[in-house]
């Protein structure tokens, strides 16, 4: 019985694309190619969904107890995904200046963007194409039928010639209502990752840092830098196995990073040897 239903949906499938032409063809390769577009781009869109925003957040707020910002890069690199990258972005803050730091978070922004949207416009295109070229297919079909039977018309011919022009348009229909639930579902997808990412920006506008620094010569000169520099609340000497400068400061007011402002006033290099940040 089920072999017999098989068979018979077979058959039909196969009358379907004998009779209904070349446009028919054209309709299903469109389809094939749209579907296709669609899961690869689902396959990426859950594969980048699959982390949380805050549970990076999580991961992060522990690593910088633990070793500071180079710490939560390293955790969080693991990710491969939009809202890490943009992450990993803010968490630079100090060692380079704010405005640095905003670009880079543009151009990962621009590029994450592109990717999750590449063939959107396709899929939506081949949606609203299909039913179009099904339509044009039956009225071609219906014309040469009223062609071929001239003035002697009958009725059961006219009747096939009919049935066959309708095939196309039913192909269109069928790929449109196959790929439009589809298209909506990958455009919900987008919108989620795109909230997460605006969520990401938000959280991660650092309110407060804490670095330690550590320079070989001009000490003094390099704290007086760092006192004069925009955006620096407090600065002190310190007696540790690897810095000798401790500095805080508000991330979104610093107009260079920390070892640019040592170098230009001081003409010395400083190493960053810890770098936490507070929200």
């Amino acid at each position: 019985m089920i072999i017999e239903y098989f068979s018979q949906f077979f058959d039909m499938i196969m009358e379907i694309f004998t009779q209904g032409g070349i446009i028919t063809y054209i309709i299903l390769f469109i389809g094939i190619y749209g579907f296709i577009l669609s899961v690869r781009k689902i396959l990426y869109l859950r594969k980048i969904n699959k982390v949380d925003a805050t549970e990076i957040f999580g991961i992060v707020t522990a690593s910088m107890e633990r070793g500071g910002a180079v710490e939560a890069l390293k955790e969080i690199n693991t990710f491969k995904n939009p809202i890490s990258r943009i992450i990993s972005e803010t968490l630079k803050i100090g060692y380079k200046n704010k405005v640095e730091v905003e670009e880079s978070m543009e151009q990962i922004f621009i590029v994450e963007v592109s990717k999750m949207t590449k063939g959107l416009n396709t899929i939506k295109t081949i949606t609203e194409l299909a039913p179009f070229l099904g339509l044009i297919g039956t009225v071609i079909g219906i014309w040469m039928t009223f062609r071929s039977l001239g003035v002697a018309a009958d009725a059961a011919t006219m009747a096939q010639g009919i049935y066959t022009a309708l095939i196309t348009t039913i192909m269109g229909l069928l790929v449109a209502i196959i790929l439009l639930p589809i298209y909506t579902y990958i455009q919900g997808l987008v919108e989620t990752e795109m909230d997460k990412i605006e969520l990401v920006t938000k959280m991660s506008n650092w309110g407060y840092a804490i670095f330690k620094i550590r320079v070989d010569s001009n000490v003094e000169c390099a704290l007086e830098a760092l006192q004069k520099a925009e955006g620096v609340v407090n600065t002190r000497i310190i007696s540790d196995p690897y810095a000798n400068i401790k500095v805080s400061f508000k991330p979104n007011m610093l107009d260079k990073s920390i070892s640019n402002i040592i170098l230009e006033k001081c003409n010395v290099n400083a190493e960053i040897t810890e770098s936490k940040l507070r929200q």
